[in-house]
């Protein structure tokens, strides 16, 4: 009898195993570090915001943007004013980047600025706001601040 070239099928077996152990191990860490991504991105959105706000502020001297619609604009050729201050890009203004659901809410005197996540657990973990402080800080629970106050109870990113 002639001798077949070729593998076995208990060995292209052992290597689908070996190949779902790989899998099964390599698939949460990738999660969990989209998950930091896209909590990275949010605190840098928060912090563009604050940024905006403050800019808002000291521009138009009428107090805090009321809405993040008010800090942005239009895009290339945007015409500045109170009611789109050309700050912030469009990606930003649409309130949602990166798994994360995004506001601001400003006064004559006070302004916060929240991200949370759209889809709790999977796009992220954590929640994160700032107030006219300029201090970005985050909850674990991954829910709003629901004021400048609450914000102020949250603890300080980098603590």
């Amino acid at each position: 009898m002639k001798k077949q070239k070729g593998f076995s099928l208990i060995e292209l077996l052992i290597v689908v195993a070996i190949i779902l152990i790989i899998a099964a191990i390599a698939i949460p860490n990738l999660l969990r570090s989209k998950m930091a991504a896209n909590e990275a991105s949010a605190a840098g959105s928060v912090r563009s915001i604050v940024t905006a706000q403050v800019t808002y502020g000291s521009t138009y001297g009428i107090g805090y943007a009321v809405a993040l619609s008010n800090l942005g604009g239009t895009g290339a050729g945007c015409t500045a004013s109170s009611t789109a201050a050309c700050l912030l890009d469009p990606v930003l203004t649409s309130g949602t980047k990166s798994g994360y659901t995004l506001n601001t809410v400003g006064t004559l005197s006070t302004f916060y600025v929240t991200a949370v996540p759209a889809t709790p657990n999977t796009t992220g973990v954590r929640g994160f706001c700032s107030d006219e402080t300029l201090v970005v800080r985050f909850n674990t629970s991954g829910t709003a601040a629901t004021s400048d106050v609450n914000c102020a109870t949250m603890t300080p990113l980098g603590n």
